[in-house]
């Protein structure tokens, strides 16, 4: 697949663009011909001309809002967003958690705390009572226009995925687990020493189907070029992350101590690699 990088100039050019009403420009919006394997739909937007929004599918975000009219200083920029683009019925549990760990509680949006640092979301999720999976668009070929620049604007993308154990690689009788992909190396460190410090089995990036590792993969669209981070996390970890998996309803309702703990693993990891880059003399300086 044909790796395609965006500079900060198109991508500023890209957004003006898009406020004036004209094109986005091509190296943001190149969308794959056809389907990957197994799924119905090349893309977002060949799925968004067939499928019902509000019926077969939703898309929920959060920009947060930047002004600065300060003439003596210039507040931090935000660094990090968190999506979950095959959330609500198609890989359950992963809605709940890009809320959680962009600091807002799934049952009512209510900030974790009012301290806590926030970060940019976007989901689509799967309404279907049935064949959610049929929704599946696979992350390289994700095209939708506010996921696509929001990952663009950030230094740091957090994408979360569903998986089996089968496909994780998790050891017999130790089905509960996650992998830990993305481009970006350094945040892949520091996700899975968080998450392994709080007690969650921690698989490297293989196999190659989960690793992340596609530059075209919505986490690794990133502003400074380096690549996000990815989560696969078994059926059988997102299960234990609930007192009641069945629904969205129920998830969002009883989230239990293990999901606040993965949570903040992963919130504890965004917060370090978000304080060595504002460390750095310039964000693109690696």
């Amino acid at each position: 697949m044909s790796q395609i990088r965006a500079s900060r100039r198109t991508v500023l050019a890209s957004l003006v663009a898009a406020v004036a009403g004209g094109p986005i420009l091509t190296g943001l919006t190149t969308t794959p011909a056809a389907a990957a394997g197994g799924d119905l739909y090349a893309s977002n937007s060949d799925l968004y001309t067939t499928a019902i929004e509000g019926q077969d599918f939703s898309r929920r975000f959060k920009r947060h809002e930047a002004f600065d009219n300060d003439k003596t200083a210039t507040p931090l920029p935000r660094l990090t967003s968190v999506l979950a683009i095959h959330g609500g019925g198609i890989e359950m549990g992963t809605s709940e958690l890009c809320l959680a760990i962009a600091g807002y509680h799934p049952d009512g949006l209510a900030p974790v705390a009012q301290s806590a640092p926030v970060y940019d979301y976007w989901m689509f999720e799967g309404m279907r009572s049935s064949n959610n999976a049929d929704l599946h668009v696979t992350a390289s070929h994700c095209d939708d226009p506010v996921a696509r620049s929001m990952a663009a604007g950030s230094a740091n993308v957090l994408s979360l995925h569903g998986c089996t154990a089968a496909q994780a690689g998790a050891a017999a009788g130790q089905p509960k687990a996650v992998v830990v992909g993305g481009l970006n190396a350094r945040f892949r460190q520091l996700l899975s020493t968080k998450l392994s410090g709080a007690g969650f089995q921690v698989l490297g990036g293989n196999p190659e189907d989960l690793n992340g590792d596609l530059p075209d993969n919505i986490c690794n669209r990133t502003l400074t070029g380096e690549g996000g981070g990815q989560l696969e996390i078994t059926t059988e970890l997102r299960q234990s992350l609930f007192a009641n998996f069945s629904g969205a309803a129920n998830r969002a309702t009883s989230t239990n101590t293990d999901f606040w703990k993965f949570t903040n693993a992963c919130r504890d990891a965004i917060r370090a690699m978000e304080a060595e880059q504002l460390a750095r003399k310039s964000l693109f300086t690696r």
